[in-house]
């Protein structure tokens, strides 16, 4: 998850009694140690997420008796199904068998904490991603350089209060409107005058600004600005695959099924209630809803048969070019099997769009200049944008 997606989550936990902290930042410290117990043929997140793990023990952050660590997983054609076992298997190989690790799989939309926990890290994770709107809104714009971050920083402080206290739905709404305001008093310079530009791809690169060397920040240094896939879409993807497959083998009439039903409804309608005061604000730049997304794959990369990050990705750069967009930046790991198959999908969705601009950024820890690759894509999205279409 990103910053404010982490802290809501972990805000949700310390609701219902557990002492959650979210892992501090990747560092060169933490990937070596992840480096260190990987093979080198696991893609960029796995050494990353590993790293993490056993740099919060190596550092002695907390002792071994009171760390307990959770790692969820997902199904599909993702390596990520396998972290929770290189995991453990590296935990127990380094004499750490006393160290608990507990999931939640994406195979039954995370179902595993009960539905009071659903419910209040579904409202936080929400809140989360209406505040990264703001802030990318806003960001390239403003007048005094670090201002928006430090509003961000603070609106996000406030929402894991609220989460934490597991106020109501109501209270949390207000405390995103506070936060609007305070967005919106933030001194800015031409604002909506760059060109907006898509961010898709690999969930933990997209999101995560150490493995992907803050590009969202170097594209809005050099000119643009960012729509970003949030960590609600995942969710209410992970939703409609469940109901996909409850039906597969004709349990179409079940309690899952039910369960699963319900679960749609409650998302949709508490998205609903926490975006609705936002409408304004957010004009041009609508979440799509997951069914209509969904059906934007079929002509490439049909969701019921391709699954995870590679279908979104594909679905979402039609999207964007919708919402008038003017390219799309796509972040993946190095290797990552999804977004190589989406990738090998662009080009064609590209010029079914008449060129529309995608560009696939791929990462491995190495350091790389991304300036001249970014300066000739946003010249391509502005030379679309001017053509009208």
């Amino acid at each position: 998850m990103d910053y404010g997606g982490a802290r809501v989550l972990s805000a949700a936990f310390r609701a219902y009694g557990i002492k959650a902290k979210v892992v501090p930042p990747s560092d060169n410290f933490s990937v070596s140690l992840g480096g260190k117990h990987t093979s080198g043929d696991e893609c960029y997140p796995t050494k990353i997420t590993l790293g993490d793990f056993l740099a919060i023990l190596e550092r002695g952050d907390v002792t071994r008796n009171e760390a307990a660590f959770f790692m969820a997983t997902a199904d599909g054609p993702c390596r990520f199904g396998q972290y929770y076992d290189l995991l453990r298997n590296t935990l127990d190989r380094l004499g750490y068998t006393d160290v608990p690790l507990f999931s939640l799989t994406s195979k039954d939309a995370y179902h595993g904490l009960g539905n009071g926990f659903e419910i209040t890290a579904w409202r936080g994770i929400v809140g989360a991603d209406i505040l990264r709107k703001f802030l990318l809104m806003t960001r390239p714009y403003e007048a005094n350089k670090g201002e928006t971050d430090r509003v961000f920083q603070e609106a996000v402080d406030n929402l894991c209060k609220a989460v934490e206290k597991n106020l109501s739905i109501r209270e949390i709404s207000k405390t995103l409107v506070k936060a609007r305001d305070r967005f919106k008093n933030i001194p800015t310079k031409n604002r909506g005058s760059f060109p907006l530009i898509c961010v898709l791809g690999e969930i933990f690169c997209r999101l995560n600004t150490f493995s992907n060397q803050d590009l969202v920040r170097k594209l809005e240094e050099h000119g643009a600005e960012c729509w970003l896939q949030g960590v609600a879409e995942w969710i209410q993807y992970t939703n409609a695959d469940e109901i996909r497959r409850l039906k597969e083998p004709g349990k179409t009439f079940s309690k899952k099924m039910l369960k699963a039903l319900i679960k749609r409804q409650f998302l949709r309608r508490e998205e609903h209630f926490l975006t609705k005061p936002f409408e304004d604000d957010f004009k041009g730049r609508e979440e799509c809803p997951i069914d209509d997304l969904l059906k934007l794959s079929l002509p490439y990369l049909p969701w019921y048969g391709c699954l995870g990050e590679m279908t979104l990705s594909a679905a979402g750069s039609i999207y964007a070019h919708k919402m008038g967009c003017a390219g799309v930046v796509d972040i993946s790991s190095f290797a990552c099997m999804n977004e190589i198959v989406a990738e090998s999908v662009f080009p064609k969705i590209s010029a079914d769009l008449g060129g529309f601009p995608i560009k696939v950024f791929y990462f491995d820890g190495t350091t790389q200049n991304l300036s001249r690759d970014i300066e000739i894509f946003l010249e391509l999205a502005r030379n679309y944008a001017n053509m009208g279409w």
